[in-house]
């Protein structure tokens, strides 16, 4: 655990994120698409995210999820900042941002319930940083701690991040859900 407070922690990664090159993060991008399709492909359902700009696997992830998944299942914030599920249909794509100060563009067609996520396969999650124990930072509101804790022991929960984003070490608060693995440009990686 690390004694760095978590916005402290927050804001070097972003800072680091928007001085990435566009092209160093155009590559990364696709060999984290590419990954993560080759993880869940031939999967019956599996729980991602959409990348807001500037997050690990681009605008490409969800189109190339949804092409190798039976039914690939995609976050909608909830005004209490849960998480509800819909099926990503490549059709009817992506609505804008729902509401004022939402980044989050979201699947369009019926809500599944917050328990949808207990139903994955996988679950594939955004993330600014991981530890090697499995704790991941993420932005502040703790929408995904609080879906994480719905999926089943067992059950492969991935955070995509660029390379460098994996630490010795984070912050880490009772309620913060780990990951079982990271997937990071260089490969993929298990942890405890």
């Amino acid at each position: 655990m690390s004694d760095e407070p978590k916005p402290a922690a927050r804001a070097r990664v972003l800072a680091a994120r928007r001085s990435m090159p566009a092209r160093q993060r155009d590559d990364a991008d696709r060999a984290l698409v590419a990954a993560a399709a080759d993880l869940v492909r031939g999967a019956g359902s599996v729980a991602a995210y959409v990348p807001m700009p500037g997050e690990p696997g681009g605008p490409g992830l969800v189109d190339a999820l949804a092409a190798v998944v039976g039914s690939l299942l995609l976050p909608v914030l909830g005004l209490d900042l849960d998480l509800d599920w819909a099926r990503y249909d490549p059709a009817v794509g992506l609505s804008p941002p729902a509401r004022p100060g939402v980044r989050l563009r979201e699947p369009v067609g019926p809500r599944l319930g917050a328990d949808a996520i207990a139903l994955c396969y996988a679950v594939l999650v955004p993330a600014l940083a991981v530890d090697r124990t499995g704790a991941r930072l993420g932005r502040g509101g703790g929408s995904y701690d609080r879906a994480l804790a719905r999926v089943p022991a067992g059950t492969p929960v991935v955070a995509l991040l660029y390379d460098g984003e994996l630490r010795d070490a984070l912050p880490v608060e009772p309620h913060d859900r780990p990951v079982t693995a990271v997937l990071m440009p260089s490969g993929v990686r298990a942890l405890p």
